[in-house]
């Protein structure tokens, strides 16, 4: 299941991509993203640290995309936040190992549908980028103004 963080995280840098060469402060992305500041400055620096976005100090600082909101997957963003994509560890590409409980790899009876849905779940994500969610948004009519 995806986490709060991640869901943050995803809606931040959709936000950061709707206006990729504009800088913008937490403060506005935490407004925008409708996430909690004090949770999203975390969010931010770990994003940061990892290379997903780039972060200006001083009074005209703020955070902008670290690549194009096209080279940023949603797989990418969720791997960064959340760890491996897969259900259990046997199928991960990035955090294999052996469960725990389970005799045998060969012999498991939950591992090749758990495959399938690891690589679908990837393929999905993989190809679903920052800027697809930017333009989906923006395709999405806007409430009425009173």
């Amino acid at each position: 299941m995806l986490s709060q963080k991640a869901r943050y995280a995803l809606r931040a840098l959709v936000e950061l991509a709707r206006e990729p060469a504009t800088q913008r402060t937490a403060a506005e992305i935490a407004v925008r993203a409708d996430a909690p500041r004090k949770f999203l400055e975390a969010i931010l620096l770990e994003l940061a640290r990892r290379g997903l976005i780039v972060s200006r100090r001083g009074k005209l600082g703020g955070y902008v995309l670290a690549k194009p909101p096209e080279a940023i997957s949603f797989a990418e963003v969720i791997r960064v936040i959340d760890g491996p994509l897969a259900l259990a560890p046997c199928v991960s590409q990035m955090a294999f190992r052996k469960c725990h409980d389970c005799p045998s790899l060969e012999s498991c009876s939950l591992r090749a549908a758990l495959l399938k849905a690891r690589d679908a779940t990837a393929r999905e994500l993989e190809g679903y980028s920052l800027a697809d969610a930017a333009a989906e948004e923006a395709r999405q009519p806007q409430p009425a103004e009173i």
